[in-house]
């Protein structure tokens, strides 16, 4: 192919820096975006063919690969009439299994979905759209969709979708193409995008995010695995459903506080986040169509970009106070949307590692206007669920309006036709399958939660449910056991030093103590207790910080036969004296530091630490 039949253009920000990371890990399908769907009826192969090749000629990313120039990739578009554009004319691979026995045609079909959701594409060569058709019997088809994401993205599958409905219904009754000719291609849009950002135009939008994203923090959610020095991208799925009464609350909350059902379901999936997390600094990444025009509205393309959602949920607010911060903080993001992703990340130069993305590690995403149905002519189409194996983040949440006639990306098998349904993707490499599955039912208790009182403090809505309380509360809980009756404390304790000796008995500020080291302390201490008059009837006062030490303390009273009175050094100094007088206590057992407190105390005072090194020289034994 000539030079005269190709035209080239600049990539936009997005499929630059998606380029650049498909050099950075080649062959690996990680930004594949499939679509499978089960035809049932009768199929006009012919139709199909015409309305693909169709579909590519309308929309030039389809034929579009990837030439490099001084390092950078150009888009390379085969003109229209070129006949001989390897890519102009889709290839239809059909592949026949009517020769193999229902239940095997189901094993090899998925192999197959599988085994091509996970193929890489060429991005130098392409095609970067793939069209599989697995033929079943003469009305059962499986058609499967490919593309890659730097031609496309989400909207881009409703995009294609409607296309498809419209040419096939046309081409099936030998009819022309009822679509009118695109008035703008996406190379148009990426020379404009290159054009108007820059300047004053994109400092002024790179000032607000170097604001918002100062200081911003790595999320880290407990995982169930070490993570991995260098991201996999292995993942899984969890599909959940959200009933339309749930949702109905919500929309009447969200109206209530003057904030739009996006925001109050960041604000919860926020809420679930810092619960797992214990951090007040939440960023999740978001996308946003970023089809402002309506010239754009119809192009397939790769348009989405990534917003920064970053909450401060400090100081315990009610959910009604983060939805305020939320809707301001969502606003500001909203107004400063046109600066790509790709030129964030190129511009602030975040800490790089390559075990988890930059900026955010969560995503969360939200399609609030369903789309419609496929029709196809003399077919019954109906989307199969795709168990998707890659993530580029630790987690994904994407949730979705559906209605009775919704078209799922999720495929079927829901158990409501009405709500939310969605998916919850996750890095395999850091979860197991049960942590996700609670993820799930605890995100729905939560959100119930809200609905019931939205003035409560985030800290304090309810998580599990009501099987999870029974489970903690009364099957964990059931650890009831019978105590000799003729034994004290401190003879259970030595009982479990001759069981587990080397086992870690007290763990305080990074600082462990074996049942055999935390004996031999307190022994030390009983015996140098027992010298200066500590035994049976004899009260000893206690007041040591919260540590290791005051453990040792309690069993060295205990060993020693006498009996203690714990005092809390935060009592003004006359409460104090008071109850060593008033409990007649002969010995205080206390810390250099807290003398002070006891300066009228008359009777023999030890310091655990002070007096430490004296005390090491007794015996080790059990009193």
């Amino acid at each position: 192919m000539s030079s005269e039949e190709v035209f080239v253009f600049p990539a936009s920000f997005a499929q630059q820096r998606l380029w650049f990371l498909d050099q950075l890990i080649p062959d690996n399908g990680i930004y594949n975006v499939p679509t499978v769907i089960r035809l049932t009826g009768s199929l006009k192969l012919a139709a199909l063919e015409e309305t693909f090749n169709e579909i590519v000629r309308r929309h030039e990313t389809l034929r579009t690969t990837f030439i490099v120039s001084d390092g950078q990739p150009l888009q390379a578009i085969p003109a229209e009439s070129c006949a001989n554009a390897p890519t102009l004319t889709i290839p239809l691979s059909v592949l026949d299994l009517q020769q193999l026995p229902d239940d095997e045609q189901e094993v090899k079909a998925k192999c197959i979905i599988t085994a091509e959701i996970e193929h890489p594409f060429d991005l130098s060569s392409g095609p970067l759209l793939r069209v599989i058709l697995l033929v079943l019997s003469e009305t059962e088809h499986i058609l499967l969709l490919n593309m890659h994401h730097i031609i496309c993205d989400d909207w881009s599958m409703g995009v294609l979708i409607r296309e498809l409905g419209t040419l096939y219904a046309a081409f099936a009754q030998n009819k022309p193409s009822p679509l009118l000719e695109l008035p703008l291609q996406y190379a148009d849009f990426a020379h404009w995008q290159r054009e108007w950002l820059q300047g004053e135009v994109l400092q002024t939008q790179l000032a607000y995010w170097r604001e918002q994203l100062n200081g911003i923090s790595i999320l880290h959610l407990p995982t169930d695995k070490p993570r991995p020095a260098i991201q996999s991208y292995q993942g899984a799925t969890q599909f959940l459903e959200l009933p339309l009464k749930l949702i109905d609350a919500l929309e009447k909350l969200s109206q209530q506080e003057d904030v739009t059902l996006f925001m109050t379901l960041v604000a919860a999936f926020q809420t679930l986040l810092y619960r797992y997390t214990h951090q007040e600094d939440i960023a999740l990444g978001s996308p946003i169509a970023n089809r402002n025009r309506s010239e754009i509205e119809g192009i397939i393309g790769f348009f989405v970009n990534s917003l920064v959602i970053r909450s401060n949920l400090s100081e315990n607010p009610t959910f009604r106070e983060l939805l305020g911060r939320v809707r301001e903080v969502t606003l500001g993001a909203y107004s400063h949307q046109d600066l790509p992703f790709e030129k964030l990340v190129e511009e602030l130069h975040p800490e790089r590692n390559l075990s988890h993305h930059p900026l955010f590690q969560v995503v969360f995403g939200f399609q609030n206007a369903p789309m419609s149905s496929l029709e196809l002519p003399g077919l019954v189409p109906s989307f199969m669920n795709i168990d998707l194996k890659k993530t580029r983040f630790d987690l994904e949440l994407h949730l979705w309006k559906c209605s009775e006639d919704f078209r799922s990306l999720g495929g079927g098998n829901w158990e409501y036709s009405e709500g939310l349904r969605g998916v919850m993707v996750y890095n395999t490499d850091l979860f197991d399958k049960a942590t996700i599955s609670r993820m799930v039912e605890h995100f729905k208790t939560l959100l119930s939660a809200i609905v019931a009182n939205p003035e409560e403090r985030i800290a304090n809505l309810p998580l599990l449910s009501e099987a999870e309380l029974h489970q903690v509360l009364v099957e964990w809980n059931n650890t009831q056991a019978d105590y000799p009756q003729d034994k004290c404390i401190h003879q259970l304790f030595e009982k479990k030093v001759q069981e587990y000796p080397d086992s870690i008995a007290v763990n305080f500020a990074n600082k462990q103590l074996t049942y055999e080291e935390l004996n031999t302390r307190s022994n030390k201490l009983a015996h140098h207790l027992q010298k200066i008059g500590v035994c049976s009837e004899v009260l000893v006062g206690i007041c040591i910080s919260q540590s290791i030490e005051m453990i040792v303390g309690l069993l060295g009273i205990l060993k020693a036969g006498g009996a203690y009175v714990p005092l809390d050094s935060s009592y003004p100094q006359e409460r104090l004296v008071f109850m060593l007088e008033d409990a007649q206590v002969s010995v205080l057992l206390t810390q250099e530091n807290l003398l002070k407190h006891f300066e009228g105390f008359s009777k023999p005072i030890i310091c655990i630490d002070k007096d430490w090194e004296t005390i090491t020289q007794e015996k080790q034994d059990n009193p």
